[in-house]
């Protein structure tokens, strides 16, 4: 772990407020690839790479969407090493990483000083790279998913969309609530310096848990009866719960697994063409376990939970494509 300080790299840890609760850093690249190429960005099969890490949910969204619209041909990817030490993310030749082909960087954080010397922030996934104006577009996982899902279809190899205009609001809508206090909210938890705030973060992820539960328990998906941004969205969190965040990050009220409407839609989306092969727990473990030794300071890395992922569910009981096919 580390960031860039006026272009220096440091080893510097996040700093809470004087509550203890975790703050996490705004994103600074934000410009946009567009369909027209208005923004100077224009959607361009092989302009575009992006950067990513199997362990980070934030990353692990985009790894998705790129994979079920079809766009692996279109943008091109690098991974990172599951390991953040000291120098943060780094490319390597280990099993499910795939280095830099552009610059042959060692660390994520040349990527960053190429677009920005005097670049202040941490060296985040996902990152999106124009080639052609040898920048960095976004590191703003949401902005880079809706990028790949609209911005990009018409370059997508499946005829299906993951925003589709009947339900837009409530995809927009249902991301905010689960930000906060799910996908943000496990972190929350597991990097508050204080008590008060450990809790108060706790609680408000279970308080959204049991109401996604109840939500779950009339819908197939989130939104309603396909998979959408939201799903994929809250899906990443999900995975890494009950192996990393439950223990971890000291989540430990109940287990993903102890919610039947939740666990089956985990197991649901996870068995769906394409979505597996995207997973990979062995780096997320080893990511969170080993990373962050101000949290397991042994940096042992546990065996279990051993995975129910590829058991049956029930989900299929709601019927239909799971998928909206493209207007």
């Amino acid at each position: 772990m580390g960031m860039l300080i006026d272009g220096v790299w440091t080893t510097k840890w996040y700093e809470p407020d004087e509550a203890g609760n975790f703050v996490r850093s705004e994103s600074q690249f934000r410009e946009r690839v567009t369909a027209d190429g208005s923004s100077g960005h224009p959607a361009v099969a092989g302009r575009y790479h992006l950067y990513v890490a199997h362990a980070c949910p934030w990353a692990h969204r985009t790894l998705l969407a790129r994979g079920l619209l079809g766009l692996e041909q279109a943008i091109s990817i690098s991974v990172v090493d599951p390991f953040m030490g000291d120098d943060g993310w780094a490319f390597t030749d280990r099993d499910g990483c795939v280095p830099d082909p552009i610059f042959g960087a060692r660390f994520l954080r040349s990527i960053y000083l190429r677009a920005d010397p005097g670049y202040s922030g941490r060296t985040t996934v996902p990152v999106l790279w124009d080639r052609e104006r040898a920048t960095i577009v976004c590191n703003e996982s949401r902005e880079v998913l809706r990028m790949l899902d609209v911005e990009f279809a018409a370059l997508h190899t499946r005829p299906i969309t993951l925003y589709p205009k009947p339900l837009q609001r409530r995809i927009d809508r249902t991301i905010d609530q689960i930000y906060g206090p799910i996908n943000n909210g496990v972190y929350r938890a597991g990097f508050a310096t204080k008590q008060d705030a450990y809790e108060e973060a706790v609680r408000e992820l279970f308080a959204a848990l049991d109401h996604w539960e109840g939500v779950l328990e009339g819908q197939r998906f989130l939104c309603g009866e396909v998979v959408t941004e939201a799903d994929l969205c809250l899906f990443t969190t999900l995975l890494r719960f009950d192996p990393v965040y439950h223990g971890h990050f000291k989540c430990n009220l109940r287990r993903i697994v102890d919610y039947p409407q939740l666990s089956g839609y985990l197991r649901d989306l996870y068995q769906l063409p394409g979505v597996a092969e995207l997973c990979r727990l062995d780096h997320i473990k080893e990511h969170y376990y080993r990373s962050h030794p101000q949290v397991n300071p042994t940096r042992i890395v546990p065996l279990g939970p051993i995975s129910t992922l590829e058991q049956p569910h029930d989900r299929g009981r709601f019927g239909g494509e799971p998928f909206a096919a493209k207007s």
